[in-house]
């Protein structure tokens, strides 16, 4: 229920009847401007705030004969009243209502936004401390590196997603602006003062400058923003698929009682949601270019950025809110196998040591050059059997690595048979966990 809660608010933010409403608002603050700085009275302007409103088919009927849908939106706001509505609109341009009013949806679009992503860390942030002291093998390149945690792996998504938080606090603070300054920037016809009432009475500050529009840099930072984000969400949902991977079985999508992954293989257990997720973020990432070349324009503006921001904007925050409620779904609900991880950490029989050994030889006073031909040419041994299907799969204590190691009259000589067992202990892989924890977390 809170993700189509979240969903529904974040559509109606940005549906005709909201668009036609912040308008409306936009509209009200100047005229109240125009009142505290003398110019309307005050009957009018209490019969304008009151009275003032629009009916979105009579500005389609209007706009398809003006063909201009913010003198189409005025016509029928003034249609709702009186002689006062000589005041609406007065001495301001059509950008400095749709541009001031851009900011507001932006504004309340991105609250929604930066509760789904603080739901998102909350979440993973729970499953890495459930699963902090789970070894699983570390991968470079796809092949087995050393042991790590499950709970390091999601401590690294959790902190890079709090950048992304930090980021987008930045940025609402840089799309929050407003702009009152008339037709080519000038304020000839408004004076600074009313731009400066206006933002104040809708929680905006003023562009320090403006032409005909707020400049569109500020928009590209925020699609930028969630592409960025959506890079890291896809990072996390790619993992999630090979983490599914028959092959690998270290986790999967919570399957449903009922649940059907194929058509015409009735075992399967498809990744559907990461997939789901991978498309999703490859359409956010895909408004970056418009957004980007939208902030040319001609001279102090042209009407080229308007059809494209009447996609990207609605369409990147919807989609984004979408995407945000489904990885936390995922997260939250992510079944775990702590078995299978310690099964794939074996898997090599051994071979994960293999630095821990390297870094006893020069204690000893053996070159690196020769400490690590020492250590390799027992590592190929394992890798030998491996391709040959001989089992691994025992105790790390009789892997075949360790076997091998012993076997080596020249490395037994240098350190000791009791110093290579001393090498074969996961906790030296783990000790500084909690400290790193403690970074990330803060507490």
């Amino acid at each position: 229920m809170v993700e189509r809660y979240s969903r529904e608010k974040m559509k109606k933010l940005w549906d005709m009847n909201a668009k036609y409403s912040t308008w409306l608002e936009v509209e009200k603050a100047v005229v109240k401007a125009w009142n505290k700085l003398g110019f309307v009275p005050d009957d009018d302007c209490e019969k304008i705030c009151k009275n003032a409103k629009f009916d979105i088919k009579r500005i389609d009927e209007i706009e398809a004969i003006t063909k201009h849908d913010l003198i189409a939106f005025t016509t029928s706001v003034s249609e709702s009243l009186g002689t006062e509505s000589r005041f609406v609109h007065y001495g301001i341009t059509s950008s400095d209502c749709i541009d001031t009013a851009l900011a507001l949806q932006m504004r309340e679009s991105l609250k929604i936004i930066l509760e789904d992503i603080e739901l998102l860390a909350d979440a993973i942030k729970k499953r890495a401390f459930q699963y902090k002291d789970t070894l699983m093998v570390g991968r470079s390149h796809g092949i087995h590196g050393e042991p790590i945690t499950f709970g390091l792996v999601l401590a690294i998504w959790y902190d890079e997603i709090r950048r992304h938080i930090n980021a987008l606090h930045h940025t609402m603070d840089v799309v929050s602006v407003g702009a009152i300054s008339g037709a080519m920037g000038n304020m000839a016809h408004t004076p600074i003062e009313l731009e400066e009432l206006v933002c104040d009475e809708l929680g905006l500050k003023p562009a320090p400058v403006s032409n005909q529009i707020i400049q569109r840099d500020r928009y590209a930072r925020l699609i930028s923003d969630f592409a960025l984000l959506a890079s890291t969400c896809e990072k996390i949902a790619v993992a999630i698929r090979h983490y599914q991977r028959t092959e690998v079985y270290e986790a999967e999508e919570y399957f449903s009682p009922g649940q059907k992954g194929s058509s015409a293989m009735p075992h399967k257990r498809n990744p559907v949601l990461s997939e789901n997720i991978t498309g999703l973020c490859r359409m956010i990432r895909s408004f970056c270019i418009p957004a980007m070349e939208n902030v040319a324009l001609w001279h102090e503006r042209d009407i080229s950025h308007s059809s494209v921001e009447r996609f990207i904007l609605p369409d990147s925050f919807v989609t984004t809110d979408f995407m945000l409620d489904r990885l936390r779904g995922l997260i939250e609900n992510l079944v775990v196998y702590p078995e299978n991880m310690m099964k794939n950490l074996n898997l090599t029989g051994g071979l994960v040591f293999s630095q821990r050994i390297l870094l006893e030889l020069p204690k000893k006073g053996i070159s690196r050059e020769d400490s690590y031909k020492i250590v390799q040419r027992n590592a190929m041994r394992v890798w030998e059997d491996l391709k040959q299907g001989k089992n691994v799969l025992n105790d790390t204590k009789e892997s075949l690595y360790l076997q091998y190691l012993l076997q080596d009259s020249e490395l037994v000589g240098i350190i000791g048979e009791e110093a290579i067992k001393e090498c074969f202990d996961y906790s030296y892989y783990t000790k500084n966990v909690d400290r790193i924890f403690q970074r990330v977390f803060k507490s």
